[in-house]
């Protein structure tokens, strides 16, 4: 028996599949090890460059307005500049222990370099929360390639199907004890933060009116 036939397409129907595989795993996604329901953690984005010939030099995550965080922070990476930009809440809304005016709306990462060339993938991470208390979280992705081509990552799956271009989606964990103890611990230091700003800020102020009245008397006795 010739099994020749048999084993070039078995091999064809393997080389099928796994371009198939790669074809939908090749976009923006999102993931943490960390991220836990009420909580605080590390979101990755993990951005592959599609084409062939261009590089990706700019990548904009958008924050869900529906579930704003009061504190975010960017990753900083070596080759990348990063801006994060805040926008006024319709209404005050309250997230955790905060109530909230404005919140982190985009995080922008603008390569300083070559960025990432074809074939090649890079990472980039946001740490913040609380996180809402739903399963999931979806974020949308803008991403740049030097050719001028802009890709939007930002359509929502419907049903088993995945769309061609899928909104980046985080599975956020049930909260465990750990967890409690792990917010507790961010809370305090957001406290400590918050506090410290203010203290500053008063004590400036202070230095200022001070500085100004000192001037002042100056200014009269000269006269």
């Amino acid at each position: 028996m010739n099994r020749t036939p048999a084993r070039l397409c078995a091999a064809l129907i393997t080389v099928a599949l796994v371009g198939f595989a790669g074809a939908a795993s090749a976009h923006v996604s999102v993931s943490s090890t960390d991220a836990a329901q009420g909580g605080f953690g590390k979101a990755v984005f993990r951005v592959p460059t599609e084409s062939d010939t261009a590089s990706t030099t700019k990548l904009v995550v958008t924050l869900p307005k529906d579930a704003p965080f009061a504190f975010v922070t960017a990753q900083a990476k070596p080759g990348w500049k990063v801006v994060l930009r805040k926008e006024k809440l319709a209404a005050p809304t309250k997230v955790g222990d905060f109530e909230l005016t404005e919140a982190v709306r985009t995080v922008t990462w603008t390569t300083t370099g070559k960025g990432i060339a074809p074939s090649q993938f890079d990472e980039f991470a946001i740490s913040g929360g609380p996180f809402p208390d739903d399963e999931s979280i979806s974020f949308t992705a803008k991403q740049t390639y030097s050719d001028g081509e802009v890709v939007n990552w930002d359509q929502v799956a419907e049903g088993d199907t995945e769309p061609e271009h899928p909104a980046p989606t985080l599975k956020l964990s049930e909260p465990t004890e750990e967890d409690s103890k792990a917010y507790s611990s961010e809370m305090s230091i957001a406290y400590d933060r918050d506090n410290t700003g203010r203290w500053l800020g008063g004590s400036a102020l202070a230095v200022a009116v001070a500085t100004l009245l000192v001037v002042l008397r100056q200014n009269r006795r000269r006269a």
